[in-house]
């Protein structure tokens, strides 16, 4: 078994929180990571129809089996038990009685916000990251591999082939998450939007060009996009808020929690394609975004991960923001330094006064910096 980094966050929260809520996409290892950090605590799926009806007729008896609380999976398919839930821990007020997870994080987070607010503790769980996969010794040099594998723990420790397990991953998450919400009857035009989003990754949010293409209004796209990001299918991408220039885009970018899923949509069944696609740089920048997103998650770090651009086109692929000095990062998949890698990096610097780290993320090997106080790190040093 892979170890995962969040481990320790997640105990940490049990320390502090009457509940707390494993959250995160299908298959990320949410229920593995719960039983391992709570080896004593009783654990109970509800995905069992048995247990699920008998927490449905009656909840209170249902939840007097755990006096000391217990993990309970697939919570949201008994909504009613939030209510209850609610009495209980306010009524012992202790730390750490129930930890819920769930696969339809949409649900699961409206009932959460209903019934538990402010006695819950989130903890984000995604797939694994690079310094997980370091660390268990099944990081590639090739990082087309990566992007094209994704980084689901049941692909990498079954070894279960990408062509294989995205189509029918997709399938599930349509057919037993997209089916229970009552906002989205057709379930066709809903893939063609996942699809279309695929096919924007790494671009800026065009609301109005997917409802065109997709043949709905933009209320609902903005209606299924929200959906697409409470299942952590697409992440979207903020534009940085601070003034250093009042010329900046307002709308966020585009990309997939996982590349191995964007990869699949796309059409790309090895990563040998990757070499010569169209997306690879998009792609790229995706794999190491989201990467760093993963690592905030896991150290209990907020998403402060953004994107900047002007209307004048100076851009940087990603800003990581800090209270002391924020990080300006070029994505490069080019694997040969040249001079155009700095030029967005140096505007920027310049009209922030020289309030910003500078970096730049590329695929060759070469770890140094340059005069310009530009640091380049190969995407292995960059995790």
């Amino acid at each position: 078994m892979i170890q995962r980094n969040s481990i320790k966050r997640l105990k940490l929260l049990a320390t502090k929180f009457r509940v707390v809520a494993v959250v995160g996409p299908r298959q990320s290892g949410k229920t593995t990571i719960c039983k391992t950090a709570f080896p004593k605590k009783p654990y109970v799926s509800l995905e069992n129809p048995d247990i699920a009806k008998f927490a449905t007729d009656d909840p209170r008896s249902f939840l007097m089996q755990f006096k000391n609380g217990a993990i309970i999976d697939e919570a949201q398919r008994v909504p009613e038990l939030f209510s209850y839930l609610q009495q209980i821990v306010d009524d012992k007020n202790k730390a750490g009685m129930f930890i819920l997870s769930g696969s339809n994080n949409f649900l699961m987070q409206q009932n959460i916000t209903q019934s538990l607010a402010g006695r819950v503790a989130y903890l984000h769980l995604l797939p694994l990251s690079l310094i997980e996969l370091q660390q268990a010794k099944l990081l590639k040099a090739d990082y087309t591999q990566h992007i094209f594998k994704g980084s689901y723990p049941e692909i990498i420790s079954k070894k279960i082939a990408p062509t294989d397990w995205y189509p029918n991953y997709i399938n599930t998450y349509v057919e037993r998450d997209v089916r229970q919400l009552k906002n989205i009857s057709n379930l066709g035009l809903f893939m063609k939007l996942i699809r279309l989003c695929a096919g924007r990754v790494g671009q800026i949010l065009n609301v109005h060009s997917l409802a065109n293409d997709c043949g709905i209004d933009n209320k609902t796209v903005n209606s299924w996009l929200h959906i697409l990001q409470s299942s952590y299918i697409i992440y979207l991408l903020k534009p940085y808020y601070n003034n250093y220039n009042k010329r900046i885009l307002q709308s966020p970018k585009l990309y997939f929690y996982d590349t191995g899923l964007a990869c699949s949509l796309l059409g790309i069944t090895s990563a040998d394609m990757l070499d010569n696609h169209a997306y690879k740089g998009h792609l790229f920048e995706n794999f190491i975004i989201l990467n760093q997103l993963k690592n905030r998650f896991n150290n209990g770090l907020q998403d402060d991960l953004y994107y900047w651009r002007d209307k004048t086109g100076n851009e940087i692929d990603l800003l990581i923001d800090s209270p002391k000095k924020p990080t300006a990062v070029e994505i490069k998949s080019g694997a040969t330094i040249n001079n155009d890698y700095f030029k967005s990096l140096l505007y920027l610097d310049n009209i922030s006064k020289n309030k910003i780290n500078m970096q730049v993320c590329y695929t060759g090997n070469s770890n140094q910096t340059r005069s310009n106080n530009i640091e380049i790190k190969p995407w292995k040093l960059f995790i």
